[in-house]
């Protein structure tokens, strides 16, 4: 399932071959259409020639069709895709600055630099002023850095906007293209090259136009149809890949692993907690929150978890494995990094650090999957040594402190013995995936 990584080995051959390969020839398309001619580029702005209102559109709506497609059919996984992060606010700040730049100037960024290549002087001065504009930018960002990152929306896309699926809203970008495409060619018609108002007419008479438009149409009407997976088909699509982690058991993390990187002051860490709502007040582990697996499947809580910092690693965790393992398979088919599942679940960590006698005592007898193995006499919440115990287990609770001193107003609390046994041996599973520095820009 692409994207392709092909840059993920810095330094090798392959990092270096690819990006020159398409900035030569993304450069050598841009000179051929004309792009390193300032005047065929500020033309558009006087309605004479829109050719790069018709290339750029043609370059949004087939990539975002391939795009939408590829998605609906799990070649390709979208959330994995960088998109810019929007801030609203200094974004249009940011257009309307750069687009006065372009009318006086003739060039954007990129097709500047296509200009300079061709040894033309006046894509070599906007270069130049270019590299001026960011120097100072550079130099002055920091008293303005409040309204630099003013209204930030993180990854924000047309489908979320509007709150339908993907292959419609392509379904209408595809449908403004076209407009825009005959509605320039009118206006340039028009005022390029002298043609009556009266005299032009809105629908093409060209076939091909109607090849390409129907083409566009039926690609985009395709990923509607299919429709974006959702968190279940995502992992049949995934499954080949994941499933072997989870049955080679190497993502279940000893609770003794779990307890040391909670201490870790360099990572972030996060427990998921999917038991039910009354188990999960009666006791529960440091920085734990409740979530159901209906919450996994919600695209805006697995956005806001992506959105946590990179150092962060999540741990799902339940009594037992089964549903802790369930809520593994929900996180990482919708692309989360970094998450684990607590091996053993809350029973086996309250085994190898048990709570108090007075607040709880291990359930008697025989227990069904994902029953709880100790009965609390009371919630605590994670109020108790047991929920964020020591990192090697120098101390283990013995006795309850209100017990032993019924008068006393202080929180309830563990007392300490020396441990009778060494610390338990474990094997280390976490290995921190740092995410790539994707990056976008102009052109």
């Amino acid at each position: 399932m692409g994207p392709f990584h092909l840059t993920a080995d810095w330094g090798s051959w392959v990092s270096y071959l690819v990006p020159l390969a398409i900035g030569m020839g993304f450069g050598a398309a841009l000179e051929m259409s004309g792009f390193g001619d300032s005047r065929k580029l500020a033309a558009q702005f006087y309605f004479k020639d829109v050719t790069v209102l018709k290339v750029m559109f043609t370059g949004i709506v087939v990539a975002g069709t391939l795009i939408g497609l590829s998605s609906a059919v799990g070649l390709l996984d979208f959330d994995q895709i960088f998109v810019n992060p929007t801030y609203l606010a200094p974004g249009i700040v940011g257009g309307l600055i750069m687009g006065v730049g372009f009318i006086i100037g003739g060039f954007c960024p990129g097709t500047s630099l296509v200009a300079a290549s061709t040894l033309k002087i006046d894509g070599i001065l906007f270069v130049l002023g270019v590299a001026t504009g960011i120097f100072f930018f550079g130099e002055t960002v920091a008293s303005f850095d409040g309204f630099f990152h003013a209204t930030a929306m993180g990854r924000f896309t047309l489908p979320e906007l509007f709150g339908m699926d993907a292959g419609i809203v392509l379904m209408g970008v595809v449908a403004m293209a076209l407009f825009m495409f005959r509605g320039g060619e009118m206006l340039e018609a028009h005022f390029g090259r002298g043609v009556p108002a009266r005299q032009l007419r809105f629908l093409p008479r060209r076939p091909m136009a109607w090849v390409f438009g129907g083409t566009l149409f039926l690609i985009a009407g395709a990923a509607a149809l299919i429709g974006q997976p959702d968190a279940e088909r995502r992992w049949d699509l995934k499954a080949g890949t994941l499933m072997p982690r989870l049955a080679d058991r190497a993502v279940l993390v000893h609770p003794m692993e779990v307890a040391e990187l909670t201490q870790d002051t360099s990572l972030y860490v996060r427990v998921l907690d999917l038991r039910p709502e009354r188990q999960f007040n009666l006791f529960h582990l440091r920085n734990a929150t409740r979530v159901t697996p209906q919450r996994l499947r919600d695209p805006e809580y697995i956005k806001s978890l992506k959105g946590l910092p990179p150092n962060t690693v999540l741990f799902t965790v339940s009594n037992d494995d089964d549903l802790a393992a369930e809520g593994w398979r929900l996180l990482a088919a919708q692309g989360i990094d970094n998450a684990y599942v607590v091996e053993g679940g809350i029973n086996r960590w309250l085994t190898l650090f048990p709570p108090p006698p007075c607040l709880a005592t291990p359930r008697a007898g025989a227990r069904s999957v994902e029953e709880p193995a100790f009965v609390f006499h009371r919630a605590v919440g994670d109020c108790c040594n047991s929920a964020y115990p020591e990192i090697r287990h120098k101390e283990l609770p013995s006795d309850c402190y209100l017990s032993a001193h019924p008068g006393s107003a202080a929180h309830s609390g563990a007392g300490a013995r020396a441990p009778d046994a060494p610390p338990v041996p474990f094997e280390r599973k976490v290995k921190l995936k740092q995410r790539a520095a994707a990056r976008g820009g102009c052109s």
